[in-house]
């Protein structure tokens, strides 16, 4: 198992059509992809304000690019996406790591 660390940072102003988004679009596409979220976090005291954290779980890298794939080529995605930044992009940076539980983690 390994688990995707993910953050975006937004565009000022962005964040709450980042977070429309994953809750009216994303999560539904990643469930029809078989893509598993451990959960999500926007911060209250750190380094921005405009962050959205998460963290999705894989059986293996080869588990991640498959799904991973096939969600970002999903016409609906595709589609949505675009539709969400007519105003505008929404996402400036993203930064992502892959990180493996140690012996001792209570997440396996």
């Amino acid at each position: 198992m390994i688990y995707e660390l993910r953050i975006y940072e937004c565009f000022p102003g962005r964040l709450p059509s980042l977070l429309e988004r994953f809750e009216n679009v994303t999560l539904d596409l990643w469930k029809k992809h078989g893509i598993e979220q451990v959960g999500f976090w926007t911060p209250t005291v750190g380094r921005s304000n405009k962050e959205l954290i998460y963290i999705l779980k894989w059986e293996s890298l080869a588990d991640r690019e498959q799904k991973w794939n096939a969600f970002t080529a999903d016409p609906i995605w595709l589609d949505k996406r675009t539709a969400s930044e007519a105003d505008g992009p929404i996402v400036a940076t993203i930064e992502n790591s892959f990180l493996q539980p140690t012996q001792f983690s209570l997440s396996k």
